[in-house]
């Protein structure tokens, strides 16, 4: 079957195939898969479409390597898994890739806005489509809140090289240090990137790319010089929490390993989003594990692990080995390249939101674009204020685990979601078709499931109350509210 006609409209076989798949009613029923231009709404509430492979790309890596190198490895190397922290990259990264494989045909089969979000709704239901979305608003936020701690971490470490110091009252969230209370600068930065966003996608990209390229550089300065440096007696013992402290770590460390997951909310601003999307999806990865794999043979080489700091754990290292400008050097880089995993992140979730809003699943207020910029500036502010406040109040682990149930279990769904149309459409037109179906689709979505077994429980209890809010907010609004509920008053009831 050859790709839909370039008309703005379904007609024919490609018709056909679309109207097949918009069966169902009430809460199982099925947002049409389109063309992008059969997507997008009307004039003045559309999002523009500016990005190309390279900036696509850069965005990924961007999400991906950030608060994983520059802090989460410390952290979890310190207290979760020892040198073996390399271990929980190497079982995120794979767990990872072969949801990203699934990412990457569902990127070129529904080139829209919405991620995670939107292939569920098309292919397995409204309320499927829903509850992703509805987690990935929390999640997405909450990671933005997460990498704003991480670069807090590292500038209080320059304020310190430097002989300054802040009332201890501003520097980290209640319980994090003595007398800590708010976190003002991580606060601050999130209200940054939302200003930065609301500039307009074409200018917040051209930044984006070229601070991905500083923080690009900035690794591989600290592998080139950190290996100058390893000493291999520090990785012995190579697991001193066991196995299971490897695994911990890999469900601690994962939302570090799927920035490509919130570049892909941005299919609607690609100016070929159904042949670049996939490519930027796994170059993005690609780069991005090699990168953390070499980082952290070089963290946990150049010092013992229960030495590490755990919020800014390069840049203390470099220090214990008498090279303090290189430390310097780390953490000036860590604090701009750490922005980028906000700017993406809070791409990711407002691209959602506005999904969401533009689907009738919640307020259609909440969808509307500046009308020269084309971007969501009402969420986009929202969502800035929201991670601020999470940023000032919560402990960085806390807010880690927090992120990261809801982003595994939108890998399942978006997982099983592929394996569905594997079997019920194989002849949907695709860009990228993932590799050996159904064997990496299955073990993508078990790999995630598997890993969801290992965060703790007050995750799961967080999770469960956001989960019954959205349950409510669904009865009582989204249900009838649907774009796609005058579809089933016009049908009539069922037989």
């Amino acid at each position: 079957m050859g790709p839909p006609p370039d008309n703005g409209g379904q007609s024919g076989e490609w018709g056909q195939d679309m109207a097949k798949l918009r069966a169902g009613r009430g809460a199982l029923r099925r947002k049409p898969i389109e063309t992008p231009e059969a997507g997008e709404v009307a004039a003045g509430e559309r999002l523009s479409r500016s990005l190309g492979l390279w900036q696509l790309t850069a965005i990924g890596v961007g999400g991906i390597i950030g608060a994983g190198v520059f802090t989460l490895a410390g952290t979890v190397a310190n207290g979760t898994a020892g040198p073996a922290v390399l271990v929980s990259f190497l079982i995120a990264g794979i767990a990872s890739a072969a949801a990203a494989f699934s990412y990457a045909e569902f990127a070129g089969l529904i080139p829209m806005a919405g991620s995670a979000y939107t292939y569920g709704y098309a292919v397995l239901g409204e309320v499927v489509g829903w509850f992703i979305g509805w987690d990935l608003l929390l999640e997405y936020t909450a990671i933005v809140a997460v990498v704003a701690i991480g670069i807090s971490g590292y500038f209080d470490f320059l304020l310190g090289q430097a002989g300054l110091k802040l009332p201890a009252w501003l520097l980290g969230a209640p319980g994090t240090g003595p007398g800590h209370r708010v976190d003002l600068f991580a606060a601050v930065l999130c209200l940054l990137i939302a200003a930065l966003l609301n500039l307009g996608i074409r200018s917040a990209a051209r930044f984006e790319t070229v601070v991905v390229g500083v923080k690009v550089l900035v690794v591989l300065l600290v592998i080139a010089v950190g290996f100058l440096h390893v000493h291999t007696a520090n990785y012995t013992p190579f697991f001193p929490y066991g196995l299971g402290g490897a695994f911990t770590g890999a469900a601690t460390v994962f939302f570090a390993v799927f920035g490509y997951d919130a570049m892909s909310t941005a299919a609607e601003e690609s100016k070929d989003a159904q042949r670049q999307m996939p490519k930027a999806i796994l170059l993005s990865l690609a780069i991005s594990m090699v990168l953390y794999v070499l980082a952290c043979l070089v963290l946990t080489g150049m010092q013992n692990y229960r030495s590490i700091d755990p919020k800014s754990g390069f840049s203390s290292a470099f220090k214990s080995v008498g090279l303090d400008a290189v430390a310097d050097v780390v953490a000036v880089g860590a604090i701009i390249g750490i922005l980028t995993v906000m700017f993406t992140f809070m791409l990711g979730v407002t691209r959602v939101w506005y999904s969401m809003s533009r689907d009738g699943l919640l307020p259609p207020w909440f969808a509307h674009t500046h009308p020269t910029r084309h971007v969501p500036t009402r969420v986009t502010w929202i969502v800035g204020v929201a991670a601020a406040a999470i940023a000032s109040f919560v402990p960085i682990g806390t807010a880690a685990e927090l992120t990261n149930i809801g982003i595994l279990l939108a890998f399942v769904v978006v997982c099983v979601a592929v394996l569905v149309l594997h079997y019920k459409r194989p002849d949907l037109p695709r860009t990228f078709r993932c590799p050996a179906k159904p064997v990496v689709p299955a073990l993508g979505a078990l790999f995630s499931l598997w890993l969801i077994t290992f965060l703790h429980w007050e995750t799961w209890l967080r999770f469960a109350v956001w989960f019954l809010i959205g349950l409510l907010v669904y009865a009582g609004y989204s249900y009838r509210h649907s774009g796609l509920a005058g579809r089933d008053r016009d049908a009539g009831p069922t037989s």
